[in-house]
């Protein structure tokens, strides 16, 4: 037999910091299309100006990643989906992250083939009304417009991804406190043409588009790894969760209860998992199930959906994983309890 506590999306307070959290990514896209749209007009014929703009276009992936999932994991479950759609969070993130990784990668060759080539992009003048300006000047402030505004969206994305434990919406902040350093090397790019260095500009290109491979490679490891229910992680990737510790310890304290073992896998912004219990005798289990059910949701919000099961023993196994045992109860009938695995 097995309880199961009643899950919960998101609490009141947290509410409103999610909808914070939409508003920004909503700006965030208005404010990258205006920037892709400023790169593009003074694009040229430079490399680490194309990759920059290709950063910029990529940079739509992660908030519009983020403001779908939103919509999609609020489905309630349904009978093709009975678990819900929590995993629409991971899958966008995966998917944006193997965007990233895709398009690092013929940037990286088509700045290489440009350096291999001894390729002189030049950088001309423009007229504007009966002043000709060196186009480098008008591609350096189009630089700087894309490259420092996302540094504080990236702080202040970061700081809403830690309350509501949202790892889609840290790798958007992650991204955006990292577009001054392609900014910085575009910029260097284009100095460098001007000095006369004309391999600067591919060699800028090279590095933005090694930036770019590294932030997809990052993203898609962790997306993997939540989809194949790993141990779950702090929002950051620093260190695993204490969460599944602090249910454990939080079920553990219960005076009808000898023994406990908790594991949990990441859900998007949520947890889900399993509370195996040795209780000490049969008597009144149903209540007692009920409230380690409650127990384990007044932990914190993120445990939305936890199974309390009965079992006869936990015996650790080599690799630290938990032999389960059901062991037999009597309510009117003759039963077993099956765990779910």
């Amino acid at each position: 037999m097995s309880v199961l506590r009643k899950p919960v999306e998101l609490p009141e307070e947290l509410e409103k910091v999610n909808r914070k959290a939409v508003r920004l990514e909503w700006f965030s896209i208005v404010y990258l299309i205006t920037a892709i749209i400023i790169v593009q007009i003074t694009l040229g014929s430079s490399q680490a100006m194309k990759a920059a703009w290709f950063e910029d276009i990529l940079s739509l992936l992660p908030p519009a990643a983020f403001l779908i999932a939103s919509r999609f994991r609020r489905k309630p479950p349904d009978a093709k989906y009975p678990y819900g759609y929590h995993r629409a969070v991971s899958i966008a993130y995966l998917a944006a992250s193997i965007a990233l990784i895709t398009l690092g990668l013929y940037v990286l060759y088509d700045s290489v083939s440009k350096l291999a080539k001894f390729d002189h992009p030049p950088i001309g003048l423009v007229e504007i009304g009966d002043t000709q300006i060196w186009l480098g000047w008008l591609m350096l402030a189009a630089l700087a417009y894309t490259g420092f505004p996302p540094v504080i969206l990236g702080r202040i994305k970061s700081k809403l991804a830690e309350q509501l434990h949202d790892k889609v919406l840290y790798a958007d902040a992650e991204m955006n406190r990292a577009d001054w350093l392609t900014a910085g090397a575009a910029m260097l790019g284009i100095i460098g043409i001007g000095l006369g260095l004309w391999w600067a500009d591919a060699v800028a290109a090279i590095i933005i588009s090694f930036d770019i491979v590294h932030d997809g490679w990052t993203n898609v490891r962790v997306a993997v790894s939540d989809l194949m229910d790993s141990r779950p992680t702090k929002y950051d990737h620093s260190e695993p969760h204490p969460l599944p510790g602090e249910v454990e310890k939080a079920l553990g304290s219960l005076p009808w209860v000898r023994g406990v073992r908790v594991r949990m896998r990441e859900e998007g912004h949520v947890f889900l998992g399993e509370a195996l219990v040795i209780p000490v005798d049969d008597v009144n289990l149903i209540p007692r199930l009920e409230e380690a059910a409650e127990c384990a949701g007044e932990v914190d919000w993120r445990v939305h959906e936890l199974v309390v099961t009965p079992v006869r023993s936990l015996e650790e196994e080599p690799g630290g994983n938990v032999s389960i045992q059901p062991r037999p109860l009597r309510f009117g009938l003759h039963r077993w309890a099956r765990p779910r695995r």
